[in-house]
């Protein structure tokens, strides 16, 4: 069964986490190919786990050194993007490097929080958007980052996890709407998440 929160006592001490980075950072890596999916040219969902959480924990530690200090600060932002046994949770990145562009694009993308399912066989589950902070200002303009919660059913995690489920992350916003059918491997490794 998989883990939802991320301890103090999970904390790795930081010296030994150094020793240990490089290796850990390939695992990761691997990990993560299966929980990324596109969709459209400018859109890109990365599935936490708490494995991915775990991960992006220890490096903020280890970058920032904060020490003891900055601990409770990263579990309290983290923890909550580790899925709960009844959801998928993802980070969502609108990827565009150049900056004008990427300006006028999130300029009109307004409430696209708020437009985001995923079709698993004849089931759709609407996205919940994070509530740490508004990621759409009352002039429309929408954050480059979102973090969404797909809240599941019995019935819902019964069908994600048959092998072969036809499974589709859409964004159904008037300025981006576009559609990609996960492939099996990513179906089988999202399954995973769920108690």
């Amino acid at each position: 069964m998989p883990k939802h929160d991320i301890s103090r006592a999970d904390i790795l001490d930081m010296d030994a986490y150094g020793q240990v980075r490089a290796e850990r950072r390939r695992a990761i890596t691997q990990l993560k190919k299966n929980r990324r999916v596109s969709v459209g040219p400018d859109a890109t969902f990365y599935f936490e786990s708490y494995q991915t959480m775990f991960h992006q924990v220890h490096e903020m530690l280890f970058i920032e050194r904060g020490g003891e200090a900055q601990i409770a600060d990263e579990l309290s932002a983290y923890n909550p993007l580790i899925p709960n046994g009844r959801e998928l949770v993802a980070t969502l990145m609108f990827e565009i490097d150049d900056p004008d562009r990427r300006a006028a694009f999130l300029a009109g993308l307004g409430g696209v929080e708020n437009a985001i399912t995923l079709g698993v066989g004849d089931h759709v589950v609407r996205a919940v958007p994070e509530a740490d902070v508004e990621r759409t200002t009352a002039e429309g303009k929408a954050s480059s980052i979102h973090f969404l919660h797909f809240p599941f059913s019995d019935d819902i995690i019964k069908a994600m996890r048959t092998e072969g489920a036809r499974v589709v992350l859409g964004i159904e916003h008037p300025k981006y709407a576009h559609m990609a059918i996960l492939p099996e491997q990513t179906r089988a490794a999202l399954s995973e998440d769920f108690d």
